[in-house]
Parts: structure tokens; sequence; C-alpha cells
């Protein structure tokens, strides 16, 4: 008969859930855990080969249910301590374990009690994911035997109040990572077959997330700052799915407040500092019906340089725009080489006849001749003031989408020129740029979709441009607000430094995602404008008292991701205006601190070996980490820019990654725009980023001028500091070896080292 003992562990965790982990355990089979003599090797032998959470959202109650599955890669019997953090506020009521269909009901304990022996595993088994948990809740559960070969299944279930966050009901998961390799910091896939030995558990097998909640009443769409999300709608029934890496998952589900909008905002905020905010806006239902008509227009290059797969793809991707429009849509279609030519002389309506004409007239264009941006610009913007008199409908929004592949050849060729001539020309037009390949020109794309208020995209020849096209068009399909401004109105509270910086459209299935930074404190009244659309100029406001506050550790994300927009943004501007050593400055500032890549931060996309040399670089008088330049721009030693022009490839790609970063509305999405040039190995904690040095990992806001003070891995000291300086709870949990950066002081997690005195652990908390 199995044997299973069962001991739960209840504390007060800071987060609603975490993966669970499973110890191989040492010694003799049946021998108590605290006899164990010497740190155990993890993940030798127990692999974890699935864990699929299952979240349901009911009456304000977070029902979760957490099932595992692990494997005994072994050739003998094993035995393992299963590990789980308990959530905030849980239900116990209800609170068993699962193993092998049978369910077995747990017992508590004091939390004094839990923490000792908390302290005492932690200690013995040497196993960092579980720092992250210091002084949480603990579920432990003793699994014996596991057959060679077997493959065990765990289930866990319980329940917890959820919070409000604003206007939103806020679920948040831990899905953790591999103990050995850092903990929950790793991102993850969101589905991944298990088929490597050394993979396995580093990569947690399959993994999955869902949330499932009816919506209507008082709930109404679900947002993740933090991961992409797939929305399936059966009906009132919602089943919301993560997509893409990262461990910790927050998702926002908004609550209806009658006719107006629900508003959530995420705060970061350190002592003394600006903080951080990201604002929420989720417009109601009853908008969707206002649904404002159109005006389309597709310019599409066909000079000789479009020839073959491109202008296949970009016909493909005029089949595609033509297919979201409706029969209150008007469109046009512009080509142009040498020469501009139209498809009709003016707009026509989206009528079965009028897309069947013009899908032939894709059908029949073929590539030749030079290169008339200006020409074709012109033409574009004349007409499109998004008025027409003669319908019921009146006011339209009128939407420009530009593809080419090179720079101007013939017409005006001056880009400045090129671009105050379309600002004047472009009226209430949004303008959406294509550039396929590096011959385009970039800084003209960027400026024509900035100043038009839409988004340059830059497609690489070997990608799909079809793809692109059709992404834009099909978030375009239906707006609902446009020229909103968020404001705050009050005294004691200000923002600054708001991305998207000017005014936005809000379209259907769509929320309104703001990232700034606040000076003051305290409850703030937030204030949503805009116009409705298809009403004309009829103004629609709402507005929602906030709190923000003075200091505000949870959300660490948001810092990271509003400096990921603002580099994006910074970037582009440097490419308009030709840059300046401000720009540069604040482009390393913010890549150093953030730990993002950029032209000027780069050991994050170093050579191979290159970070093994920073502690020779450290020991440098006057040194700081980022000097050493290996990217694509060329080199130089604490140089704002390289000294030649960069390449038209370096620079196409730099647009390429600064447009994926002004987009970037969850960290899923930012962690993305900073994969490519991620060529070391990387791992992130919260805000901060961290890169491998030999055996330990250097937190990128390492300066040489901190002091570092050295502690021994899960000594007294190393509890003293988690319980004094909370953020290190996330930072711990990357590695076993590590150099972590304060204001003014430095941790750095050793092996061995003594103890540090009252006095020492006073100065470092204070220069924290």
């Amino acid at each position: 008969m199995r044997l299973l003992r069962v001991l739960f562990v209840t504390l007060l965790p800071a987060v609603a859930g975490a993966q669970g982990i499973i110890i191989p355990r040492c010694g003799r089979v049946g021998e108590p855990i605290m006899d164990c003599p010497r740190p155990i090797q993890l993940g030798q032998q127990i692999v974890r080969t699935r864990s699929d959470v299952r979240v349901e959202l009911r009456d304000r109650v977070l029902r979760y249910e957490v099932e595992e599955r692990f494997l005994n890669r072994g050739g003998t019997i094993g035995e393992a301590d299963y590990v789980f953090p308990l959530p905030k506020n849980a239900a116990f009521r209800d609170l068993k374990l699962s193993i092998d269909g049978q369910l077995v009901a747990g017992e508590t304990m004091n939390a004094s009690e839990a923490r000792r022996i908390y302290e005492d595993i932690v200690r013995r088994q040497r196993d960092p994911a579980l720092v992250e948990w210091m002084g949480h809740g603990l579920l432990r559960t003793r699994i014996f035997p596991i057959q060679p070969g077997e493959e065990r299944r765990v289930v866990v279930r319980f329940e917890s109040v959820a919070e409000r966050e604003g206007d939103a009901v806020r679920v948040d998961y831990f899905r953790g990572s591999d103990p050995r390799n850092g903990g929950g910091v790793r991102p993850m896939p969101a589905v991944r077959q298990e088929d490597d030995t050394r993979d396995s558990w580093r990569d947690g097998g399959r993994t999955s997330f869902s949330l499932t909640y009816r919506a209507g009443g008082e709930l109404g769409e679900a947002y993740s700052p933090t991961h992409e999300l797939d929305i399936e709608r059966d009906g009132v029934t919602r089943r919301v799915a993560t997509r893409g890496g990262g461990s910790d998952i927050t998702v926002l589900v908004a609550l209806r407040q009658a006719l107006t909008a629900s508003v959530a905002m995420l705060p970061y905020a350190e002592r003394g500092e600006q903080g951080f905010a990201l604002i929420t806006v989720t417009p109601p239902s009853d908008l969707a019906r206002n649904r404002a008509p159109r005006d389309v227009t597709f310019v599409l290059d066909v000079s000789g340089s479009m020839s073959g797969r491109k202008l296949e793809q970009a016909k493909a991707a005029g089949r595609r725009l033509l297919q979201t429009l409706s029969d209150r849509d008007r469109f046009r279609l512009i080509d142009f080489s040498t020469d501009v030519h139209t498809f009709r002389d003016d707009f026509v309506y989206a009528t079965q006849s009028n897309i069947s004409a013009a899908l032939r007239y894709l059908e029949n264009l073929d590539a030749s001749g030079s290169t008339n941006i200006s020409g074709a610009l012109d033409a574009a913007l004349r007409g499109s003031r998004g008025r027409d008199e003669s319908r019921e409908d009146g006011a339209r929004l009128p939407l420009v989408l530009f593809m080419t592949d090179g720079a101007p050849t013939v017409g005006d060729r001056d880009p400045a020129t090129i671009a105050a001539r379309a600002a004047r020309l472009r009226g209430d037009a949004r303008v959406f740029t294509f550039g396929v390949g590096a011959d385009v020109n970039v800084a003209l794309m960027e400026q024509l979709a900035l100043e038009g208020r839409g988004t340059a995209h830059f497609v690489r020849p070997d990608e799909n441009v079809e793809r692109s096209v059709e992404l834009v068009a099909t978030r375009l399909r239906q707006p609902l607000l446009t020229d909103v401004r968020v404001s705050v109105d009050g005294d004691d509270v200000r923002l600054s430094r708001m991305y998207p910086s000017s005014q936005v459209d809000v379209f259907a299935g769509q929320d309104l995602v703001l990232l700034a930074r606040y000076e003051g404190s305290g409850r703030a009244r937030v204030v949503v404008t805009g116009r409705a659309a298809g009403s004309g100029d009829r103004t629609t406001r709402w507005a929602r008292d906030v709190n923000f506050p003075r200091e505000e550790r949870d959300n660490a994300f948001v810092p990271r991701l509003w400096a990921t927009q603002r580099i994006g943004w910074l970037s582009a501007e440097k490419r308009r205006n030709g840059g300046s050593s401000e720009i540069d400055d604040e482009i390393r500032r913010l890549g150093e601190r953030f730990g993002i890549p950029t032209e000027f931060t780069s050991y994050l996309v170093q050579e191979p070996g290159m970070v093994a040399n920073r502690d020779r670089l450290l020991r440098r008088d006057n040194m700081q980490l980022n000097d050493v330049v290996v990217t694509g721009t060329g080199g130089g030693r604490g140089t704002a820019a390289p000294s030649a022009a960069p390449a038209p490839a370096t620079v196409f790609e730099q647009a390429r990654k600064a447009s994926a970063q002004r987009e970037a509305r969850s960290m899923a999405a930012a962690d993305a725009a900073a994969s490519e040039q991620n060529g070391g190995e990387v791992r992130r904690a919260g805000s901060r980023m961290f890169a491998r040095d030999g055996d330990r990992w250097v937190d990128s806001r390492m300066k040489p001028e901190l002091r570092v003070y050295k502690v021994k891995a899960y000594s007294r000291s190393y509890f003293a500091l988690l319980e004094q300086i909370p953020e290190l709870r996330e930072a711990f949990t990357v590695g076993d070896h590590m150099l972590v950066a304060g204001k003014s002081v430095a941790v750095e997690v050793v092996d061995d080292a003594p103890e540090l005195g009252e006095s020492e652990i006073r100065t470092l908390v204070t220069g924290w």
C-alpha cells in the first residue's frame, strides 16, 4: 500500500498562488527530511512534465485548481516532497490534495512553528526557488513511492477572495520555474512539449493558465499587463488563456460602471522618487453600438524593387484589408512607382461589386519604375478629411495604410520636405506605415506614422508583409472613441512623460493602456475625455477617483514597461532630429537601470564570453558596466554615438526594435521586443535584469562605486535582509550566486561569508 504523509504549513503569502516544486529526497526511503546530512542536488531524477492552472472567478471568489505531473526518470524507486505556497486570504474549508485520484485532507500549524520549519528546509535543502516565498504559507507533501518511469499527478485546490484594483478585479498567479535555475524568473512558453532531460525542469514541461468567468452584470472584459491573452467567448462565458513567456501573471477583469468606463491603475513607487503608473481604461460595452464609418486608403509601392514575392504579399495584404470593410466604410486603392495611379477617382463605398472590382485591380498590378513617395502621399492625404456631407453618418475616421520598400527616387526626394508637406495635408487622417527591407527611409516612415497618430512597422524581406497589414487592419476595424486624452484633476498628483504621448483612438475589443510617471500622492481623479465614434463633435467624459501611493513595491514590472516605451520614443526622436548627447545619455541610463537592450547598453547583447570579463571591467577606474559596445553600430568606449554613420541595415533593425518598444503594452510584448538582442544568458526579476558572469548573476544596475556587502546564502544575515528589504525576495530567486544593486550599496550572495553585524545590516538597509 502506498504511504502518503501530508503536512500543510499556513502563513500569509503576498501572491495569490504559485507553481509548486517537487524535491527528490536524500538518504533512505522514509528518512525524515530534517535528518538529511547534505544539500540535495535537485532535478536529477524527478522532473515536472506538465502544469495546468485553472481559475474560476465567481461572486468575487477565485477558485484555483493547479494540476501538475511529475515523472521519475531514474532507475530506482523515488521519494519526493511536493512544496506549494498557499494563497493570500485563502479559504481552507475544502483544501485537499489529490494524489493518483485519492483526496487527502491536510492539517494546519501555527505561524511561528511553520516559519521555523520553513527556514530549516531552506537552509538544508538549499532551494533558491523557495526564497521568494520567505515568510509565506507553504504546503508540503511527501510522495512515496514513485516507481521508475512512473508519472505522478498532484492536484491542489484552494479558494481566495478576489482583490479589487480600481474599477477591475485582479487575478494573480506566480507560475514559477526551475529552482536550480533561479525560480520563477525565466520566461516559459505557454505550451512546450517536455522532450529533453536538461530542459524539462527548467521549462516546467507543458504549462498553461486559464481564467473562466461569466461576463455581463458587473464583470466586463479582461486585460493583462503581463501577458498577451487569447479570449474565447461563448455567450456570456469568457475563457481567458495567457500567451507568451513570463512567470508573474496578472489579469484584470473590468467592473462595469453603468454606462461609464472602467479605470484601473497599477502603481509602483519608491520612497523619495516619482512613481510609475499603468492606467487601463476599458470602454463600456454599449459604446460598441455606435460604430463609426471609416475612409480607408491603401497605398501600395509597385516600383521595380517590389517585384516577385514582395508584390504578391502586398496584394494579399490588400485583399485582407478589403475583407475588413463594412458597407458603411469607403475605400481607395493607390499604387505608385514613377507615376501615381488610383482605383477609381475618389472614395467608393465598400459594396460587394466595388470590392470585387478592387480585387481585380490588385491582381493586375505589376512592379516596375522608380519610387515617387511624395506624389503618392499627396494623392493619399489630399482627400482624407473624414467627412461625407451627403450621408447622415457625417463624421468619418480617415485611415491611411502606406507600404513601400524604398526611399524616394523621383518627385520630391527630401524626407524633411515630404514629411512637412504630409503634415499640412493630413487633416484628421491616421497614418500607418509599413517599411519593407533596409532600403526604406526609416526616419521618414517613423515620422509619418508618429505625426499621423498611427504606428510604424518595419518588415524584413523574408517576413510576411501580409500578416503585418492584416493585424493592423483587424485592430482598426471598429472605432469607438477618438481623440482620447487622460489627465489627473487635482493639485496633489501630477502626471508626466505619458505614453502614448499624444491623443489616441480606442477601437472595439481594445483597452486604452497608458504608462506615466507621477508626482505627489493620495487620491486624485483620473479624467478620460474623447469623441464618441460616429457622433461628430460630441464629447464623452469619464472620471474615476484613484489612489496614487507614496510608496508601493508591488507591480515591479510597471517601471520596466514604462522605460521600454520611453526608449522607443526617444530612439524615434533621435532619428528624426539627428540626436543629441542628452537623448543618448537618457537612453543609456534607462537601459542600464532597467536592463533593456539599446544601442548603448550592450552587455545584454554580448558576444559569447563577453560578460565573463565584467570583473576586469569593474576594476577599471570610472568604468561603467555598459561602456563596451558590441552591437552592429560599431564600437567605442563611453561614446554617445559611433564615429561613422551606421549601415542602413543597422538603422532598419534599430527602428524595428523601437517600433516594437513603443507598442509594448504588456511585459510579454516588452520582453519580445528585446529578445532578438538578448544574445547572452539573461534573467529578469520584476524590473531588474541580470546577466550571467561566470557562476554568478550580475544586476544590470550595478555600478563600480557601490559598496558591496557579501552575505552567505541562507544564513541568519540572509534571512534578516529578506525581512527588512522585501525587494530582495524577488531578486534572490535568480540564482544561488548573485550581485544585486541598491542606491548606494550592493548585496552579493556567496557560498561562505561571516555574518553581518547589526550595524552593518542597518547601514545596508539605509543605503538600499
